[in-house]
């Protein structure tokens, strides 16, 4: 069986190779071995009319116009905002930082002028290493150990089973701290949620006739049976290479989804639990589409060490396994006969603008190169 190119992988990194790839003329096997398009991504209606993220919470942000413009190709968006609450000693409070969070926890009422000669007094009665060499360096350098405690502490304790300070500064990168009163999640140029969900995105980016997909099928069982002049390898990374530099370690989520009989559970769609329960946030996925129903579904989510991999896990030892891996994936990209992309093939944490931002990239380097 000959192609082209083959796709390991249905998610936003090998849609959108393969997408490209059948715009230049390529024919293009996508297998995919879930039962399912759309990765992490996908997405669904539930008995109640309210579209369910199956693997947890995804906001569509970016500030890269050409991703905006890529997506808005195949899909119209609903132009949410995303806002979150965190429930820090028993109160729903503005996150991330901000001058309405100052306020609510020091019991002040400060300018926004003020916010950051405030901030910097916080970080002066605190102690940490500069430069910072883990995870509660980074965030007490910016905000100080009282805020630290508060919103963040504990939340990483759940979410990665792990002191804090074990964890390499990088995690902490994504964090945004504000001076202002802008109390959205994501201050992003482009926001929003796709109209008809995810799922059908991706099944629009990869509606082309030089497309062919394959679900249900493990790639690593029929490789040998399949030539093409290009892989595009968006799984596992440590399994590519049969685990010869160890196994590479990841977090997984439980999540259990609920249905209440009332419209709304909370105000928001995502509400932090840094301290208190064992989940480490709540999503109530009807404010993402504006739904209406008398009913809300909502999901709890509880960090585990086992199960699908969602997120890397960046400490020293990993990320040494990962080099050893990725000088292997550069010997192998240099023959022209592969790509690896996307969050599972380069054990790298990516928002689904920068997945995609990638698989544009090494595609299109890939067809220049032709």
């Amino acid at each position: 069986m000959f192609f082209d190119a083959v796709v390991v992988g249905a998610g936003l990194a090998g849609s959108t190779a393969a997408r490209i790839l059948a715009e230049s003329g390529r024919k293009v096997l996508v297998i995919e071995k879930h039962k399912h398009i759309a990765g992490h991504c996908h997405d669904y209606k539930d008995n109640n009319g309210i579209t369910v993220h199956t693997y947890g919470p995804h906001i569509f942000h970016t500030n890269n116009k050409t991703v905006w413009e890529f997506v808005n190709k195949f899909t119209e968006f609903n132009y949410y905002q995303h806002k979150v609450l965190s429930y820090a000693e028993g109160k729903l409070i503005p996150f991330p930082i901000n001058r309405d969070t100052l306020c609510e926890v020091f019991g002040i009422n400060i300018a926004t002028y003020e916010v950051e000669e405030f901030l910097s007094n916080e970080v002066k009665k605190s102690k940490f290493n500069n430069p910072p060499k883990n995870f509660r360096d980074v965030i007490v350098s910016q905000v100080g150990e009282r805020l630290y405690e508060l919103f963040f502490k504990n939340y990483t304790i759940k979410q990665w089973e792990r002191d804090p300070e074990e964890l390499l500064p990088d995690v902490a990168k994504r964090i945004p701290v504000r001076a202002n009163r802008d109390d959205r999640y994501f201050s992003d140029k482009y926001q929003g949620i796709p109209k008809y969900g995810y799922t059908k995105l991706v099944e629009n980016i990869l509606n082309h006739d030089n497309i062919t997909v394959m679900m249900g099928i493990d790639y690593f069982e029929i490789r040998d049976y399949l030539k093409s002049s290009l892989v595009v390898y968006t799984g596992e990374l440590d399994r590519f290479f049969d685990f010869s530099h160890g196994k590479l370690e990841y977090r997984s989520l439980n999540l259990v989804l609920k249905t209440f009989d009332i419209e709304f559970y909370q105000p928001v769609a995502v509400v932090n639990y840094p301290n208190d329960y064992d989940w480490t946030r709540i999503t109530e996925y009807k404010h993402f589409l504006d739904e209406k129903s008398s009913k809300t579904t909502v999901c709890f989510e509880y960090p585990t060490a086992h199960g699908k991999p969602y997120y890397i896990v960046m400490t020293s030892e990993n990320m040494e396994r990962r080099k050893k891996y990725t000088e292997e994936v550069e010997r192998l990209e240099r023959t022209g006969e592969y790509i690896f992309v996307g969050r599972l093939a380069e054990y790298k944490y990516y928002n689904m603008d920068e997945v995609i931002t990638a698989s544009i990239r090494k595609t299109e380097v890939w067809l220049n190169g032709r």
